[in-house]
């Protein structure tokens, strides 16, 4: 186990976590090369935290000190294949120093949880091919992958070609 990571645990992020969070949030974002604004950002995890029925929840993984470490993001979707609400997480990063701890894997049993409660089935979530070490996770956990391909469509403002 990593130093400082004994005794990591998880709760519902809370709107004092927001600071300790956004260099989180922009680490998982600067991972996939993406470059979200900080404004919208902290609107995220405001809308996350303020109401976790309607728009999903977002949880702080915490070192034994207390201090937030990691975080997931997980939000609420219709799946016509399975004819029910699902959660699907949307984010999940753990600090580099607190990798190791059993941090994520509770991240994942944590989502699971909320997810149980609202009667989800399941949750869902992507990850790159090439991220071997979160895949390594996923497997502990017992979570099994498929290939699919992902697409994005970016959309300009209205009236623009």
């Amino acid at each position: 186990m990593t130093a400082g990571v004994t005794g990591a645990s998880v709760r519902p992020a809370g709107d004092d976590d927001v600071p300790a969070l956004l260099p989180l949030v922009r680490a998982y974002a600067d991972f996939y090369e993406s470059d979200p604004d900080d404004d919208g950002l902290i609107r995220m995890c405001r809308a996350l935290i303020a109401n976790p029925d309607r728009d999903g929840v977002l949880l702080a993984g915490c070192d034994g000190d207390g201090k937030v470490v990691g975080f997931a993001a997980m939000s609420w979707k219709w799946s016509s294949l399975r004819g029910a609400r699902v959660g699907y997480l949307e984010d999940l990063f753990v600090d580099p120093a607190a990798r190791g701890s059993g941090l994520a894997e509770k991240l994942i049993a944590a989502c699971g949880e909320r997810a149980r409660e609202r009667g989800a089935p399941a949750i869902l979530w992507m990850t790159r091919p090439d991220n071997h070490r979160a895949r390594a996770v996923y497997e502990r956990v017992g979570a099994s992958g498929e290939e699919f391909i992902e697409y994005e469509l970016e959309l300009g403002e209205p009236g623009i070609g």
